[in-house]
């Protein structure tokens, strides 16, 4: 069932951007009616895209999109292989991409599966952070999310530009408690999506601080931080 499973939360993906067709998403959602635990995931998606929809301004599409669309599919070979999982936003006039046929197999599936009791292909949990921090600038803007995923796990990933001065690094801290003090969660190479790897602490706490500062390069010579604030905020536990 590993194979349905993935299929299942590429389509919540693909649901959660809005890349589906209205058809589509009409029988995406029966399937969420059906499983609970596809409609869990769907929510947490909605939850860790929401920076990226507070920081992105809406862009409507130019009118030529479609027949610009139309005339980049002309070139491409007929027998090109195309990832199952690549989606153009849905146009006026277009036909209906054949994604509708794969999920309509993947409904169809689900519901039989369910019909003789081995529906849960969802069932198997996903690792989750334990809290989730949405870092602000000091104009209030959300500049990168931190989950923290405990057991000195932690990743970051940037939802707006930060610029870098020549000669400077950025580095991510946590305050895991007055005694401890600002902890570093590690140096970053540059403003792009990372792992952070701190030292053994305790686990993540709802209103846990973290925040991002600039440093020399390489980070702190301290291990506190010195460098100017590029943005800070307050932990969200996550779940139960």
């Amino acid at each position: 069932m590993t194979g349905f499973q993935d299929d299942l939360l590429g389509y919540a993906d693909d649901y959660v951007l809005g890349l589906m067709t209205a058809a589509e998403a009409e029988l995406f959602e029966a399937l969420v009616a059906r499983d609970p635990a596809l409609g869990a995931h769907v929510a947490r998606m909605r939850d860790r895209l929401l920076p990226l929809d507070l920081s992105a301004p809406a862009a409507p599409l130019p009118a030529d999109f479609a027949d610009r669309l139309r005339a980049r599919l002309a070139e491409v070979p007929q027998d090109t292989a195309v990832p199952a999982r690549v989606a153009a936003p849905a146009a006026a006039n277009l036909p209906a991409p054949p994604a509708w046929r794969r999920l309509a197999s993947t409904a169809a599936a689900l519901v039989l599966g369910l019909a003789l009791g081995l529906g849960g292909a969802m069932t198997r949990p996903e690792p989750e952070p334990q809290v989730v921090a949405v870092l602000l600038d000091d104009q209030g803007l959300p500049r990168a999310v931190i989950e923290d995923y405990g057991n000195e796990r932690a990743q970051i990933r940037f939802v707006a530009d930060v610029e870098v001065p020549p000669g400077r690094s950025i580095q991510a801290w946590t305050l895991p408690s007055a005694e401890l003090g600002p902890t570093s969660l590690g140096v970053l190479d540059g403003p792009r999506p990372a792992r952070l790897g701190g030292p053994d602490l305790p686990a993540p706490a709802d209103a846990q601080l973290y925040e991002i500062t600039l440093e020399p390069e390489g980070g702190s010579p301290t291990g506190r931080p010195t460098g100017p604030i590029i943005a800070k905020g307050l932990a969200a536990a996550q779940g139960t």
